[in-house]
């Protein structure tokens, strides 16, 4: 570890913990490689025409996007940089709101849980996240509990 790690391991958390990224605006950039990249290129996200006569008026940037951004947004913060050991899943995902280009978004997480494991050199940290935009609406929220490097091992 580094004078500079700002990473956060199990004895530096507590439930009730919240952190908040910086922003990033997405981009027509990060929509066309994002659809390049999953391959997804459904008129709802590439074909403006269609989109407009749409539920949401325009193109919409795919959902799994923003959760790939999110952990960007993670990782840029430096939080779990180098305690991080495993995302251990996704759950109750929601999409209460879409994200469109122009969108500024930054990561709310609050940390839910967290539990030495059987192995004293880790611990399961449960974590809340909403991804927010520049109008303060959540357009996703969702846990994603990971498995994370303690300090000093324990019993």
């Amino acid at each position: 570890m580094t004078d500079r790690d700002t990473s956060l391991y199990y004895e530096d958390l507590e439930v009730g913990m919240v952190l908040t990224s910086l922003g990033r605006t997405v981009t027509e950039t990060d929509l066309v490689q994002f659809c390049m990249l999953s391959g997804d290129w459904n008129p709802i996200h590439s074909d403006e025409e269609f989109s407009r006569a749409s539920h949401f008026g325009r193109r919409v940037v795919h959902g799994v996007f923003g959760i790939a951004l999110l952990t960007g947004l993670m990782d840029r913060a430096g939080w779990f940089a180098t305690s991080a050991i495993a995302m251990l899943g996704l759950e109750d995902w929601r999409f209460p709101r879409p994200i469109f280009v122009g969108d500024t978004l930054h990561c709310r997480l609050e940390i839910t849980e967290l539990r030495p494991t059987s192995k004293g050199d880790r611990a399961v940290v449960g974590r809340l996240f909403e991804l927010v935009d520049h109008h303060g609406e959540v357009v996703q929220r969702g846990r994603m509990p990971m498995l994370v490097r303690r300090r000093r091992p324990g019993p």
